[in-house]
Order: C-alpha cells, then structure tokens, then sequence
C-alpha cells in the first residue's frame, strides 16, 4: 500500500476518533445541563426558623428576580467543588460540645449564623447552604461550597428575603473552634463517644468497626486543631468577616517547605527570655523521619504534637512558645473582611479586595483554585522524581532534584461551572413591596449628588447588559484612607518557598526568581497553577485528561475578559517594587449595595447612612453625627431608613473599631475628608443630602 493510501487512512481513523471523543463530550455536557435542573423545589429549600438566634423569627425565605430560578439556586447551594472539612459521616453523627445537640441541626446552624435548609433532591440530609457531600478517592466528605459564604439574607419584620451571591453572616472561625471542642469531646467521653461511633457505624458508608472510626476521628481532630491553631488571631472576627487571604496563605505554607526550613525556623525561635526555644538536638529529634522536599498536612500535625511533648527529647513547648513558632513558619491571619458580593463578578476585570486577582484567560480557575485550598481541599502534594509534567513546568521545576506534585481534591471542571453559572447571576433590586417604597423625590436629587460624589469610581450598572464589563478603580491606600491590614499583608507576608526556591514567575514588569523567602502572593501563584496544570486523580486517564483539556481550552475562548491596564488612582509596579498597585483597595460596583452591610472591605461601617458620615477626629465637637465605633453584629434585622442590619439592642458581637485590622476610617467623600480622584475635596454633605443620596442608592 502506497504511503498516500495509508496517510489518507490513517487521517480517516483519527478523523472519526476525534468526532467521537467530541460526540461523546457534548452528550456529557448535555446530560450534566440537564441534570442541573433536577432539584427544582418551589422554596429553594428554605425553612422557617422559630426563636432563632438573637430571638429572630422569620418565614420561608422569598426570594427576589435575580436572573435564576429554584433549580440554578439549588444547583449553586450544592455544586462540589472540592472541599473536604470532616468525613461526611462524622458530620452527620458529630454532636455539639456539652451537648446531644447535632452540629449540623438547624439551631446550631442558625446560631452561627449560616442558613438552615430542609432537604431536597441534591440535598438529602437537609445540611446548611453551602454544606455538601463532596467525594475523593471513593470516601465522602463535608465541605463547602461557594454559597456558604455568598448567600445572604435580609430579614424584615418576620418576612425573610434569601439574596443569592450576597454576603454570609456566617461566624466560619466560631463554628470550627465548636467543631474543634465537640470532637475532643467526643474522644475523651465514653458515652458521646458510643453515640458517636454508632451513629457513624449506622450510616454503612465509609466505616464499619469501631477502632476505624476512633482512629480516623483522632486524625481529623489534629488536622482541625493544627488548622485552628495555625490560624489563631488577636482579631476577633465575629460575624460576617473572615480573613480568606490570610488562611489560604497559611494553607500554602503548611505543604511547601522542606525539612531544612522547618528545622531553620525551630533552631531560631527566641524565647520571652531571649533564649533559643530549641537546641539543634531537639530540633532532629522533632524531625525525625520528615520528609526532606515537603512536609504537608499529616507531618506538620506530628511536628506539633513533638514540639508539645514532654517525652524524651522533645521541648514541651507551652501555648505561649507555641504562637511564637507559628509567628515564625506561618503568618497571622489579623486582616478579616467582608465576603464579597458575587453578582457581576464574572463581568469584572479584576477581582478581590484588593484587585489580587485578574480576571482575564484562566484567572478564574486560578481564584477559584486558591479558594478550594483555602476552604479544606485535600492537597495530596507530593515530592516526585524528576520528570516531565505539565505541572512542573508551570511552576518552573523541571530542572529540580524533585518536583512536586500538585494531585489535590480540587474541582477544576466545577469550578468552571460556577464560573459560566454566576454570568447570569444579576443585583437584587430593591423590594419595596418589602421594605418599603423609594422616594422618587429624593433619590432624583440623590442622583445628581451620586454624579458629583461616587460615578468617579463607582460606575453606574445596567444588571440587564449581557455585554457588561465591570471597571474596578483602585485607590492606593494612602490614599482612600481605609484600613490597610489586608492590602498590606497581602503583599508583605512572607514564608519558606521550599522546592520553589530558585525558580521563575512572570509579573507585570517582568520575571522575578523566588528566594528562600518569598511573599506569598508569589507562593501562592505558584501552587494555584500547579494544581490547575494537574489533570484531576480522581477520574479514569482519559476523561481525565479531556476535562483538563477542555477546560483549559474553553477558559480561553469564551471568557469575555481580556487583559487590561488596571484603572485609578494607586501605585504602579516598578521593577523595585512589583506589587506595589495590590496595596489598594477597589471600589465596586454599587449595584445591590442596600443587601450587602456591613459596610467598608473589613466591615467596620453598619449602615450605607453610617458610610456617609466621617470618622470623629480630635477637636470634633462632641455633637455631631459620626460613624460609630462600637456597634453589634450578627442580626440579620433590616434597617431600611439607614440601609443596614440591625446594630443595638441585643447580644451580638460587640465590633470595635479600635485597632488596625478593624479601623473604620478613610472613604470620608461625603463628608468632605477624602479627595476625589482628581485631588479635589468636595463639601461635606449636609444630613438633607446623605438622605437624598441614600434613598437613589437603594435604586441602584
């Protein structure tokens, strides 16, 4: 046969291979749209509370036209993505410290502010919004979803309104310290412990004898432990904040150094009396058998359990040492904020507080990706032979002695799900069959001073464009005036770079080489694009390596953000300091403002009304209108007079905006303190006016 004739055939062949692999990639895209719709429960799994929390009452929540119906609410509430808190079972059988009280009841759940829900399709245990069974390696898991912490909900006079994409109440740090205490309770109490077991043995899922569980139980108690330790603040958070950056941080720093840096760090921690905590022979003896390229998850927990032995050879560090040898290999997580708001995120060119992330290509993957790390994915990080993989060679490692590999829990091919799902996620508009009617009066003049005041940096949205893009102008922080801890830390927070050290990363003003110790924005980069290079474990080769694919392909071509210069007024990289234009902060978009209090990036502001007023300064006279500095969080009461949640009158958590972390000072425009982006300072508004703006602000 002539070599034309066996070209020709063998193009034919792998002609109707590739029409196969795509026909049988658009029968799976097909089934899995439909399979989307499937949970379509009229109340989108809401349930009425009765003498909940802070003694709030309230209906099956209603929901407002924000561009989805029950089965895209539904589907959004229990898409997986990857996370893995607690073996499923555990949660389902895990009761509340002191108590027979499940974890997971509606009571706790409400208590720590997070939002109950019966069951329905998708959702067969009735678990919390944002709660799901997650699977890896054929166990299951609790983990969380995107709606755990971007669902909200405005109560009103006993009527209960569920805001898709709205900020959480949820106290996440609050919650984990419970689970931390019930289940060291649960292995040191004879009787909640044959509760325990049995509850998790009935299940006949994951577990079927006793020492399994006690020993699994044991081992997700250190890992919950080591997590809360490693994360433990001066800054209490309290509800509706949480410092993301500052945990996945520390998540990135728990499985990237070797054993030389940990054993550096430990023969270098000083005392309060100036003395080394260790000597060289307890720090061997801490680190024997660690694995010498990355330590991970399973050998921090032993390291920290040696560092507190007293047996032989160990140092018998008290709490105290403890925190001062986490302030040396991790970094305080002191800069809690607000969740974000996620309508319009899809449509905006840059990301996060702070504009960390670019939302161009694949940086959605990327974000997303470093959120799983951050919320309990299960990072099988490993040192390998060298090798070519794709992983290695987008984090620079190919010529290294070992490489690590990025196998993780991680969703890649739900995340982009998420992503495509959230573009048709729209702002909730005002209900004022609810709250109340606008007046159309006032908000006109409201309007006109919105002009003059705001449209510099807050763009007017029309939530109805398809074709909408959202411009983030950043304002350095010298320069808005507003806390500067999570800016700032996100760039000057630094830890070991372990088998990075040494390698590349590409910046806006060129290549940087990754010292020993590097920022971790640099670290976390790094990782983010090993995990996304690292086709999913968790499939046969071939699907695997086709979702990978079309993954990758597909974030390219059908995501409407391209690359552009950052817009406003901040500090531009240099090569001298090529993260200077992240220590700002980004002014979003106001559209669904009112559904998103409190207010500021650290929710240190509890009204729209609060906002509008300045920050009393030394010399102030005592009389007049200032933000407060003191003011309870947690209701979800609405104030709709001064936009807000309800800030008295009942047990909250007390925020004070006293320390840095928590400053409620800077975007004083309307109150004549800030300058505008042109450097101009307007008048401060009079009370007439703030009105007037605040009621067109509900418009919006």
């Amino acid at each position: 046969m002539s070599r034309k004739k066996i070209i020709k055939r063998w193009s034919k062949r792998l002609a109707l291979v590739l029409i196969g692999v795509i026909g049988v990639m658009a029968i799976s895209l097909a089934i899995g749209k439909a399979y989307q719709r499937w949970d379509d429960d009229p109340d989108r799994g809401g349930m009425a509370i009765s003498d909940g929390q802070f003694g709030e009452d309230y209906s099956v929540p209603v929901y407002l036209d924000q561009g989805w119906d029950e089965a895209d609410s539904l589907w959004f509430y229990n898409i997986t993505q990857g996370s893995a808190l607690l073996p499923y079972d555990f949660y389902l059988s895990l009761e509340m410290e002191n108590s027979e009280q499940l974890i997971r009841s509606p009571d706790v759940i409400d208590a720590f502010r997070y939002l109950p829900q019966k069951p329905t399709f998708f959702n067969p245990d009735g678990l919390a919004v944002g709660f799901v069974k997650d699977n890896y390696k054929n166990k299951d898991y609790m983990g969380f979803t995107c709606a755990a912490c971007h669902t909200g909900q405005v109560n009103y006079q006993g009527t209960a309104i569920r805001v898709d994409g709205a900020p959480a109440m949820a106290d996440m740090v609050g919650y984990l310290t419970a689970m931390e205490k019930a289940m060291k309770q649960t292995l040191q109490e004879t009787n909640k412990q044959k509760r325990f077991v049995d509850r998790v043995i009935a299940q006949k899922n994951d577990y079927k004898k006793e020492a399994d569980v006690l020993a699994d139980l044991r081992t997700w108690t250190n890992t919950l432990e080591l997590y809360n330790t490693v994360n433990h603040s001066h800054i209490e958070y309290g509800y509706a904040r949480l410092d993301a950056f500052g945990r996945i941080y520390n998540r990135v720093l728990q499985y990237i150094p070797n054993r030389d840096n940990v054993f550096d760090t430990l023969t270098s921690v000083l005392g309060a009396d100036g003395n080394y905590l260790l000597t060289v022979d307890q720090a061997h003896k801490v680190l024997e058998g660690i694995n010498e390229t990355i330590i991970g998850n399973d050998q921090f927990v032993l390291i920290i359990q040696r560092l507190q032995s007293s047996e032989a050879g160990y140092p018998a560090l008290n709490q105290r040492n403890m925190l001062r040898v986490r302030n040396a290999l991790f970094n305080e997580p002191n800069a809690p904020v607000s969740y974000p708001f996620l309508w319009d995120i899809a449509q905006s060119d840059y990301v996060q507080w702070n504009g960390i992330a670019g939302n161009a290509g694949i940086g959605p993957i990327g974000r997303n990706t470093g959120e799983v790390i951050g919320v309990f994915g299960i990072l099988d990080w490993q040192a390998k032979d060298p090798g070519f993989s794709i992983s290695a060679y987008l984090t620079k490692q190919e010529k290294k002695r070992k490489r690590v590999d990025f196998e993780s829990s991680v969703d890649l091919v739900n995340l982009k799900r998420i992503e495509n799902h959230l573009r048709s996620l729209k702002s909730p508009q005002w209900p004022e069959a609810i709250l109340g009617n606008i007046d159309k009066d006032r908000a006109a003049k409201g309007k006109l001073l919105y002009s003059e005041y705001c449209q510099g940096c807050h763009e007017i949205v029309d939530r109805n464009n398809a074709d909408r893009i959202i411009i983030g102008k950043f304002s350095a922080i010298e320069k808005v005036g507003t806390d500067p801890a999570m800016a700032t830390n996100s760039v000057s927070y630094t830890g070991w770079s372990g088998n990075l050290k040494h390698t590349y990363q590409s910046t806006d003003v060129g290549d940087i080489v990754i010292a020993e110790r590097a920022p971790v924005a640099q670290l976390l980069t790094s990782v983010t694009k090993g995990v996304v290079g690292t086709p999913d474990p968790d499939k046969n080769f071939i699907r695997r390596w086709l979702d990978w694919l079309y993954n990758l392909v597909s974030s390219f071509f059908d995501n409407p953000i391209k690359s552009s210069i950052k817009a406003g007024n901040y500090n531009p990289d240099t090569t001298a300091d090529p993260y200077a234009s992240l220590k700002s902060y980004k002014a979003r978009s106001l559209n669904g403002i009112w559904a998103t209090a409190p207010y500021l990036h650290n929710g240190s502001v509890p009204t729209l009304y609060d906002l509008l007023l300045p920050v009393k300064r030394d010399g102030d006279p005592d009389d007049g209108e200032y933000r407060p500095d003191t003011f309870s969080v947690g209701s979800r009461e609405f104030d709709p007079v001064k936009v807000g949640f309800r800030t008295e009158g009942y047990d909250g958590f007390e925020f004070k905006a006293l320390r840095t972390g928590d400053l409620n000072s800077g975007h004083e425009y309307a109150a004549g303190k800030t300058e505008q982006l042109n450097g101009e300072i307007l008048p401060a508004l009079t009370k007439e006016e703030r009105l007037d703006l605040l009621e067109f602000l509900k418009t919006l």
